[in-house]
């Protein structure tokens, strides 16, 4: 879908599978089918331009409030404002949201978000106190977008373009990090990280996160 429709598209779970809809033409739709195989179409009324902001929804961690800018966040909390732009998210996703959570509980120091999509993970930690903060992606969109919000939100953090492993067992090996969050699976994987052992999980939604501690 990222490839077929660049400029966007709606992500929606439903209990039998996720739905992935594209505003377009009669190409599109041809696009589509030669992709997928099968697809169903309907009509829009007027104001679609607009139908993605409803996607992104404020949410709200312990004193941190995140979320788009078209939001006004309450009296007293900490504000984490993201316009998305193309990147991935405005904290919405349960793994953004246990991420946070676990983010919370560690003392602040330095800190590197691997795979930082709009920005949401690297900016909060700034706002909590973590520094020097690096944030890499390898998605030039990813990284405009956490530049651009950094700046909006006053944040100090080095935006990076490189290499993000995806696989979490993978790149612990290659850090000196005393603590290690790490997300994006299922609640029936658990990582298996060489010299780190886990010490706390959180799930929601089927995801989870863990935190997990160097071996002494």
């Amino acid at each position: 879908m990222l490839e077929l429709f660049p400029e966007g598209f709606e992500e929606r779970d439903l209990p039998d599978g996720v739905e992935l809809s594209a505003y377009t033409d009669g190409g599109g739709e041809e696009r589509l089918w030669a992709a997928f195989g099968q697809v169903s179409t309907a009509a829009v009324p007027s104001g679609w331009e607009e139908r993605w902001r409803t996607f992104h929804r404020p949410v709200r961690v312990g004193p941190l409030w995140v979320g788009p800018p078209w939001e006004r966040p309450p009296p007293g909390a900490a504000s984490v404002v993201i316009d998305p732009g193309r990147a991935f998210g405005t904290g919405g996703h349960p793994t953004t949201r246990l991420c946070l959570q676990l983010l919370l509980e560690v003392e602040p120091t330095s800190l590197l978000d691997v795979g930082c999509g709009s920005g949401v993970l690297a900016i909060a930690a700034a706002r909590l106190g973590f520094a020097p903060v690096v944030a890499i992606d390898t998605d030039q969109s990813a990284i405009e977008a956490a530049d651009r919000n950094a700046r909006d939100n006053g944040a100090t953090i080095d935006v990076r373009r490189g290499d993000a492993l995806a696989v979490v067992s993978d790149l612990a090996p290659r850090l000196l990090a005393s603590r290690l969050v790490a997300s994006g699976y299922l609640e029936s994987e658990q990582p298996v990280v060489a010299g780190y052992e886990p010490i706390r999980r959180m799930t929601e939604g089927g995801w989870a996160a863990d935190l997990l501690a160097r071996d002494e």
